[in-house]
C-alpha cells in the first residue's frame, strides 16, 4: 500500500486540532502539532491520540519536516506565519536552514484553512519551493471531537497550484469528504456565502430567540421551541430548492400577517428584528414569485414592507 503523506499542524485550535485528530484517524501520520503556547500544543497532541511533536510558536525551527504543512491559525496571522516559516527554511533554490536538514522543499505543500483568503497568503513559501493551495472545510466546528467526525461529511473548498489542488483533493478523499474548487479572486465571496448560511444563520436564531423572550419565555425554552423548527427547515432544504421550501405567511402571501408581524416589531422597538424581517421578507417575495405564487398578492406585501422602511 502506498504510504499516506506525513502532516504537520500550524495552529492547534479546534479547527487545527479536528484536523489532526481526523487525519490521524484515517492514517495519516501527524508528525508535529504546533500553538502559541506549549500548553495548548499539549492539550491538542492528547487529543489527536498518536502522540505528535507538541511545539509552540517559538519552536518553529524544530518543526519535522513534514509532507504537508496544515497552516490552520487565524486568517490575520497567515501571511505572517507563511513568512517566518519561510526564513526559517530558505530560500526557492530549495536549500533548508534549520528545518528538516537534509531534506529540499520539492514534494512538499502546505495548505491554509482559511475560507477568505487565497492561495497567494503562501507565497512567500511558494518562492521557498513548496506547492501551496488553500482547503477550507464548510462546516462549523465548536467542538474538535465533533468537528473531526463532521470532516468526514464536509465539503471542501480547494485552490492553489496544480500539485497543491491535487494534494488536497487526495486528504479530503481521504477523510470522506467531497471537495471542488473556485477561481483564486473569488475565495472572498465564497467565504461570505459560507458565513451568510453559517454565522449569519445563527445570528438569525439569536433575533428570533430574543423575540420569543418578549414574549416571556426564558431564553434555554425559547432555544428548544425554534431548534425542531429549525430543523424542519433544513430537511426541507435537503429535499427541495429553496422557492419550494419555504413555507409560512410569504410563501402564502399573506399580506395581512405581514402587516401584524411589522406592528409588533416596531411597537416593541426591536431593530434588529424589524431590519432582518424586511430585508428576509424582500428574498422570500422573490422565492415566492418563483413558486408561483400571485404576483399581485406578492406586490402589496412589498409595498407594506416599503411603506414600513420608511417609518
Amino acid at each position: 500500500m502506498k504510504r499516506k503523506p506525513t502532516v504537520a499542524i500550524i495552529g492547534a485550535g479546534r479547527l487545527g486540532t479536528a484536523l489532526a485528530r481526523a487525519l490521524a484517524s484515517h492514517g495519516y501520520k501527524v508528525e508535529a502539532v504546533m500553538a502559541r503556547t506549549i500548553r495548548h500544543a499539549r492539550r491538542c497532541a492528547e487529543l489527536v491520540g498518536t502522540h505528535p511533536l507538541a511545539l509552540a510558536s517559538a519552536q518553529l525551527d524544530q518543526l519535522p519536516a513534514s509532507d504537508i504543512l496544515f497552516i490552520t491559525t487565524p486568517d490575520d496571522a497567515i501571511t505572517e506565519v507563511a513568512a517566518e516559516l519561510a526564513a526559517t527554511i530558505g530560500s526557492h533554490t530549495g536549500k533548508v536552514k534549520s528545518v528538516g536538514k537534509g531534506k529540499g522543499n520539492r514534494g512538499r505543500t502546505v495548505l491554509h484553512a482559511s475560507g477568505a483568503l487565497s492561495s497567494a497568503a503562501l507565497q512567500s513559501l511558494r518562492d521557498a519551493g513548496f506547492a501551496t493551495g488553500s482547503m477550507h472545510p464548510l462546516v462549523s466546528v465548536s467542538d474538535p471531537l465533533q468537528g473531526a467526525k463532521s470532516l468526514g461529511a464536509a465539503f471542501f473548498c480547494v485552490e492553489g497550484s496544480v500539485v497543491a489542488v491535487r494534494v488536497a483533493r487526495s486528504v479530503v478523499l481521504a477523510l470522506g469528504g467531497q471537495s471542488f474548487s473556485i477561481s483564486a479572486g473569488d475565495k472572498a465571496l465564497y467565504h461570505a456565502a459560507a458565513v451568510m448560511a453559517s454565522g449569519h444563520t445563527t445570528a438569525l436564531f439569536d433575533i428570533a430567540m430574543e423575540m420569543l423572550v418578549r414574549c416571556g419565555l426564558a431564553p434555554r425554552r425559547a432555544r428548544a421551541v425554534l431548534l425542531p423548527l429549525l430543523r424542519s427547515t433544513l430537511e426541507n432544504l435537503y429535499t427541495q430548492d429553496p422557492a419550494h421550501a419555504l413555507t409560512g405567511t410569504f410563501a402564502r402571501a399573506d399580506k395581512t400577517t405581514v402587516g401584524r408581524h411589522l406592528t409588533a416589531l416596531r411597537s416593541r422597538r426591536m431593530e434588529d428584528a424589524l431590519a432582518a424581517y424586511m430585508l428576509l421578507g424582500r428574498r422570500s417575495l422573490q422565492l415566492a414569485k418563483a413558486a408561483g405564487v400571485s404576483p399581485d398578492a406578492l406586490k402589496e406585501i412589498a409595498r407594506a414592507l416599503a411603506k414600513s422602511a420608511k417609518m
